[in-house]
């Protein structure tokens, strides 16, 4: 993997806590989960379509229009369920926990897709403990004292 990526998913990783206490934080001071959820939507689609105009100028908003298919909706409902259930889990686990079973799940889920996409592919022993180790991290890390 290059360097570059390795940091740019690095990065990505600690922006995604920082963002999840910021949002946590409005979620305490609001009266419902949805104040932080519709935020960060609003957020993201004003600066995304802000960048998509820079760059492709009407032409892109025209795009991005006629690409749209109810399939297409799919990945915002997935990314809104994953927002909303951080903000819970920050909330009432805390960041180490909620990281751990969110880390925890994605491998399992991510190995399982990899494998079924691949014919004949053999069950090898170092992913099959590393998926173990993290399942058993996260499981001491979710209730660990405190």
């Amino acid at each position: 993997m290059p360097l570059a990526v390795f940091g740019l998913l690095v990065m990505a990783g600690a922006a995604l806590v920082v963002q999840n206490l910021l949002m946590t934080g409005i979620m305490e001071r609001a009266s419902s989960v949805l104040v932080p959820l519709v935020m960060n939507s609003a957020v993201g689609l004003v600066l995304l379509s802000g960048l998509l105009l820079w760059q492709l100028g009407p032409q892109g908003v025209k795009e991005a229009a006629g690409t749209l298919r109810p399939v297409a909706l799919i990945p915002g409902v997935l990314g809104s369920f994953f927002v909303f259930a951080s903000l819970l889990g920050y909330r009432h686990l805390g960041p180490a926990a909620t990281i751990s079973v969110l880390i925890a799940s994605q491998l399992i889920v991510g190995l399982g897709l990899e494998m079924a996409r691949q014919d004949g592919v053999r069950l090898q022993i170092g992913p099959v403990v590393g998926v173990v180790l993290l399942i058993v991290g996260a499981v001491l890390v979710v209730y660990r004292p405190r």
